[in-house]
C-alpha cells in the first residue's frame, strides 16, 4: 500500500506539472535596460526569447542601434535604431540613409525603390522584411523584401503607402493614401493584393499570425482610438480617459499594447487583454516614484513587452506568471520519476 500511495502522489504531481499555466498576468515586473553610455534609450521590438531591439544614445552623443540579450545591451556598431527582431535574432531598422537587415553580425543595406531613402519596420520568422522606401518619383511606398528583392506593394489609389508590420505568413499591414488629398486608410496586403480594411482615417500598426490587425482610427471627429480588426469586424478599444489611444502590436493570444492619453493629459502605456484596456503603470510592481511607462511598442507570445518611460530609458516588462519552458517541466517530471524509482528500489 505504501508503494501504491507514493506512486499515486507521484502521478498526480506529474499531471500537475504537465498542465498549462494561466496565460493572463495580473502584475508585471520591469527591467530598465539602461543605455549605451549616453542619457537616453528607446525600445521598439521584442522576439519570442525576450531579446529587445531599439536605439540608444552613446557616450559620444550619437544614437546607435542596439540589441538587449542575456542581461547586456550590445551596440550593433552603427548609427540608427533597430525596429524589429525575429526568433533567429535577425534585426531590421533604419540607419542613415536607409533600411537595414542585421544578421549574424553583418549589417546589410536593403536599398530603396528607385529613390534614396528607406526604413524597415517589420521582419518575420522567414526573414521577410516590410517597410517603406522612396520610389523614383519621390513618393514613399510600402515594400516587401524577400529573397534579396524589394517589391513595391502599391497603394489604395493614392501616391504613397507605408508598411509597418508582417506576420509569419507574409501578410503585411500599414496605411495608404486612398486618393490624392483624401486621407489614409489601413491596409492588409495578402496573396499579392492590397486590401482596404474599410476603416476611414486609419493606420494599421501590427498583425499576428491569426491575421488580427491593430492600429488607430478616427471613430469620431477629433477622437482617434486604438482598434482591433478581426474576422472582418473592427472593434474600438477605447482609451485611458481621453480622446486618444493607439494600438501598436498584438500577440498570438490577442493581447494588445499601445499608448493612450489619460484624463490628466499624460501619455501612459496600456495593455488590452480579456476585453479590458488597463494602464500598464497600474500593473507594474515597485516602479520608481515619478517614472511613467508611456509607450509600449511590442509584445511577444509570453506577454513580455518592449516599452519606454518618462525617464528616457527603454524597459522590458515581464508578466509575473510567465510559464517555465517545456524542457524545465519535463526535467521536473523526470527528477520526480527518478526519485520515485530510487525510493521503490529501497523499499
Amino acid at each position: 500500500m505504501k508503494k501504491v500511495s507514493f506512486f499515486a502522489i507521484l502521478f498526480t504531481l506529474g499531471v500537475f506539472l504537465a498542465l498549462p499555466l494561466p496565460a493572463a498576468a495580473t502584475n508585471y515586473t520591469y527591467l530598465d535596460l539602461g543605455t549605451l553610455g549616453g542619457d537616453r534609450s528607446s525600445a521598439y521590438g521584442i522576439n519570442a526569447s525576450g531579446q529587445v531591439v531599439g536605439g540608444s544614445e552613446t557616450a559620444s552623443g550619437e544614437y546607435h542601434a542596439f540589441i538587449y540579450s542575456g542581461g547586456v545591451m550590445r551596440d550593433l556598431g552603427f548609427q540608427g535604431w533597430g525596429w524589429a527582431i525575429n526568433a533567429t535574432g535577425q534585426v531590421v531598422g533604419y540607419s542613415y540613409p536607409g533600411a537595414f537587415l542585421y544578421s549574424d553580425g553583418v549589417m546589410k543595406a536593403l536599398g530603396a525603390l528607385g529613390g534614396s531613402y528607406s526604413e524597415a519596420w517589420g521582419i518575420n520568422s522567414s526573414g521577410q522584411v516590410a517597410g517603406r522606401a522612396d520610389n523614383a518619383s519621390g513618393h514613399y511606398r510600402s515594400f516587401l523584401y524577400s529573397g534579396g528583392v524589394m517589391q513595391d506593394l502599391g497603394t489604395l489609389g493614392g501616391a504613397g503607402s507605408m508598411a509597418w508590420a508582417i506576420n509569419s505568413s507574409g501578410q503585411v499591414v500599414g496605411f495608404s493614401e486612398i486618393t490624392s488629398g483624401q486621407g489614409v486608410n489601413a491596409f492588409l496586403y495578402s496573396g499579392g493584393v492590397m486590401q482596404d480594411l474599410g476603416i476611414p482615417c486609419s493606420i494599421a500598426n501590427g498583425i499576428n499570425d491569426a491575421g488580427q490587425v491593430v492600429g488607430v482610427a478616427e471613430f469620431a471627429t477629433g477622437a482617434n482610438h486604438a482598434f482591433l480588426y478581426s474576422g472582418g469586424v473592427i472593434q474600438d478599444l477605447g482609451t485611458l480617459g481621453s480622446s486618444y489611444s493607439e494600438a501598436r502590436a498584438i500577440n498570438a493570444s490577442g493581447q494588445v499594447v499601445g499608448d493612450s492619453i489619460t484624463a490628466s493629459g499624460v501619455y501612459h502605456a496600456f495593455l488590452y487583454s480579456g476585453g479590458v484596456m488597463q494602464d500598464l503603470n497600474g500593473l507594474l510592481q515597485n516602479l520608481p516614484e515619478g517614472v511613467v511607462v508611456n509607450r509600449a511598442y511590442a509584445i511577444n507570445d509570453l506577454g513580455q513587452i518592449a516599452a519606454n518611460s518618462s525617464d528616457g530609458h527603454a524597459y522590458l516588462l515581464t508578466p509575473n506568471n510567465v510559464p517555465l519552458p517545456p524542457t524545465v517541466l519535463l526535467l521536473g517530471s523526470g527528477l520526480l520519476g527518478l526519485a520515485g524509482w530510487r525510493r521503490f528500489r529501497k523499499s
